[in-house]
């Protein structure tokens, strides 16, 4: 059956292919095969998983019970593939939530015991597939969950495909403007684009007060406007990134410590996202915001440790640190 775990109020289902196909859905038994074939069965298995179903839904409830399925494992060793499938039938390259859930599922399986390699299959022709990430176990502050090494972030438009944009100026520091999120808010006028695996468009406001409300993004007008932007062609514009982008919007709170909104490529609002958390530590250290060592990222769902590992100016790479928990 397809369990539910929460990290940091990111939901995701888990499901192996061979339950889905107990459900009439024809996964293959590649995690390669199902990434090439995902039109053919991602939109019928998140139909039949991740749908609301007879479980009573709230009235501000978002359109599904979860924010996407993980797919997986396709062996009972490690390494070990999966695929993260977004709730409108895509995949995406990499979710810091998502490894954070998929180990912890393998772990309550018996499956993993020590730092093993997860490996995410996707369909997207700018990034290598599939995406490796080494995930340890660990314990941070009392609580046992596991550290994701995500490498090297990119910066800039070049390294998320973005066209069309503005290079622009803040303190010194180059960024860019994306002429589509200023209509919608002028303070929204400084972005930095970083690659943490999956592409992300980071946007610095100079008080909390700009970021969006999360109940306000589920709204049809504000919704439909970031879509477009988020979101890759049929559903989004392809404008800046064709095969979309993760936004999200930061302000500084204290020291190594911000606070950010989320609204995910092929799904939405979001309370945290693991990757959304790490491409926005990364962009407040390029502005001069935070140093180096760990930075407390604030989310809707809770606070994601960000560790940069960095030497006098430069980023090294990126690792978070996130739990999950079986919901009953």
């Amino acid at each position: 059956m397809t369990q539910f775990y929460d990290a940091r109020g990111n939901i995701y289902g888990v499901a192996s292919p061979a339950f889905l196909r107990q459900q009439g859905i024809e996964v293959p038994n590649s995690a390669a095969q199902a990434a090439d074939t995902r039109e053919v069965w991602a939109a019928s298995a998140i139909s039949s998983e991740c749908e609301w179903g007879s479980t009573p839904r709230s009235v501000d409830a978002k359109a599904h019970r979860c924010d996407g399925l993980l797919v997986g494992p396709f062996q009972a060793e490690p390494p070990f593939d999966l695929l993260i499938v977004n709730t409108d039938g895509s995949l995406a390259e990499r979710s810091g939530n998502g490894l954070t859930i998929f180990a912890q599922a393998l772990t309550d399986q018996g499956l993993m015991t020590e730092a093993c390699d997860l490996r995410v299959h996707h369909d997207k022709p700018d990034v290598v597939s599939p995406v490796v990430t080494r995930v340890a176990p660990a314990v941070h502050e009392h609580r046992s969950g596991f550290w994701l090494a995500l490498g090297l972030p990119g910066f800039g438009p070049s390294a998320v495909g973005a066209q069309g944009v503005e290079q622009v100026f803040l303190d010194g520091i180059e960024l860019s403007h994306v002429k589509a999120l200023a209509a919608i808010n002028p303070q929204w006028a400084y972005s930095q684009f970083v690659r943490v695996g999956n592409p992300h468009c980071v946007t610095l406001v100079d008080q909390v007060s700009a970021l969006p409300d999360n109940l306000q993004m589920q709204q049809p007008a504000l919704f439909e406007a970031l879509q477009a932007i988020a979101f890759a062609p049929p559903a989004g514009s392809g404008e800046p990134c064709l095969a979309g982008v993760n936004l999200q919007w930061v302000a500084r709170q204290s020291r190594n410590r911000v606070v950010a909104r989320v609204f995910e490529r092929g799904e939405g609002p979001t309370a945290s996202s693991g990757t959304s958390a790490s491409a926005v530590a990364c962009a407040a250290w390029r502005a001069g915001w935070v140093e180096g060592d760990e930075v407390a990222v604030v989310m809707p769902g809770g606070t994601a440790p960000v560790r940069l590992h960095t030497q006098l100016d430069t980023l090294l790479s990126v690792s978070l640190f996130g739990t999950a928990r079986l919901q009953v």
